[in-house]
């Protein structure tokens, strides 16, 4: 990797600077990212807005990437977007030392549609970090920062502390940031950035707040107290409560934006329909399959306490995690709320194998409740037959580790 935004910033000088043409909402953090996104998104295109979002990875396609108005970005606009980019791409390729990478290429074309659509306000996610992210070219007028946690260490370093001030990069000279609850060590690191650039720092829990929440059959019932006003009785479709806690943080950055109150009305048959694929989604069917893309312990924490939340029955998890990952930390939380897990590789070159995962798994779940596959495909098939079917059964087939491997368990039909 080359920590620089140059090939970028060039990259888009070549384009018109298509990143100056929008006001913009910058996210990080190490987990909730996208489900805050697409909030932030679904709010502002109730208020009217024309909207552009850009979230990774993806799911199942590409093109959910850069979403235009709450729809993924059409094939023929996005080959379009790819032409125009690939053509200045090539042109710096001959100018730098390192050719225009995967990720900045992406970044470039979503900034290019939104320009081209001419949208009022752009949802920007991260790609990794912050301050040397290809994102971090715009001058977004708020940045949000979920919950710091170790992730990518490798690259952002070892300690949260460290991560947060990669993360706090995207905080800019007179924005407004608005930060979930984090580790004091974090708190910290943002507070110093934000006094440093002239930002104004809100904070979850003195400025704005979580103030309750029941969880329910189709999602939560969940009351925030914001920026300007309270919101009561508010049914949130996405299950957990750091998915309410992600909203409580959407709400704020979404009045931080717009400069005042939301709606009441608008906010709640918003988020009574707001979508986030592969975040505690649940897919019908006997037995129901619940998709996630926990990925760190952070992650599958948070999976954790929701599955326990659900009440009785057994979870049958198929598991296939990246190997350069924290995989016996991921193991270990869900131990107490899986009670068998079938150990696969994704479709992915860096998926640790089923055997290396296998073994990590029996140290924490003992060898009788591990069960081995060579692929998500296969590895659903055999969940699936554990699982009980019969009348009354509350059994549920979990796919989690990757988004590579929600990815995959999308592809096989639903009988199985």
């Amino acid at each position: 990797m080359d920590p620089t935004l140059d090939r970028v910033a060039l990259l888009l000088g070549l384009l018109g600077r298509p990143q100056t043409q929008f006001r913009s909402i910058h996210l990080t953090g190490t987990n909730g990212k996208t489900s805050t996104a697409r909030m932030v998104e679904s709010l502002l295109a109730a208020t009217g807005s024309r909207t552009g979002r850009f979230t990774s990875p993806h799911v199942e396609t590409m093109r959910e990437r850069i979403s235009l108005d709450l729809q993924p970005i059409e094939t023929q606009r996005f080959v379009r977007c790819h032409e125009a980019v690939a053509e200045q791409a090539a042109l710096v390729d001959a100018a730098s030392a390192h050719p225009v990478s995967f990720f900045e290429m992406t970044v470039a074309m979503a900034y290019h549609a939104f320009a081209d659509h001419r949208v009022d306000a752009a949802v920007v996610e991260v790609g990794m970090g912050g301050r040397w992210d290809a994102t971090n070219v715009i001058d977004a007028e708020v940045a949000a920062i979920l919950p710091v946690a170790l992730d990518h260490t490798d690259y952002l370093g070892p300690t949260v502390g460290a991560i947060a001030a990669e993360k706090a990069g995207i905080i800019k000279p007179g924005s407004v940031a608005v930060s979930a609850r984090q580790p004091d060590d974090v708190a910290a690191v943002l507070r110093a950035r934000a006094d440093a650039v002239g930002a104004e720092l809100v904070v979850e829990g003195r400025d704005f707040a979580l103030a309750r929440r029941s969880p329910t059959a189709t999602g939560q019932l969940v009351s925030f107290r914001g920026l300007h006003r309270e919101y009561d009785e508010v049914p949130l479709a996405l299950h957990g409560a750091h998915q309410a806690q992600n909203a409580a943080v959407a709400i704020a950055a979404v009045e931080a934006f717009l400069g005042g109150p939301l709606d009441l009305g608008l906010v709640r048959s918003t988020l009574r329909q707001v979508t986030s694929p592969g975040r505690f989604e649940v897919r019908a069917g006997s037995p129901p399959v619940v998709l996630d893309v926990a990925h760190n312990p952070h992650g599958a924490r948070a999976l954790a306490r929701n599955l326990a939340e659900r009440g009785p029955g057994r979870t049958i998890a198929v598991l296939a995690v990246m190997g350069d990952k924290d995989v016996a930390g991921v193991v270990r939380e869900l131990e107490t709320v899986v009670d068998t897990v079938v150990c696969a590789r994704n479709s992915s070159p860096r998926s640790l194998p089923a055997e290396e995962l296998a073994a990590l798994a029996i140290d924490v779940f003992g060898a009788s409740r591990v069960r081995r596959a060579t692929d998500v495909s296969s590895a659903l098939a055999v969940a699936r037959a554990l699982a009980d079917t019969g009348p009354g059964s509350t059994d549920v087939v979990l796919v989690t580790g990757s988004v590579v491997t929600v990815g995959d368990a999308c592809s096989v039909p639903t009988d199985g």
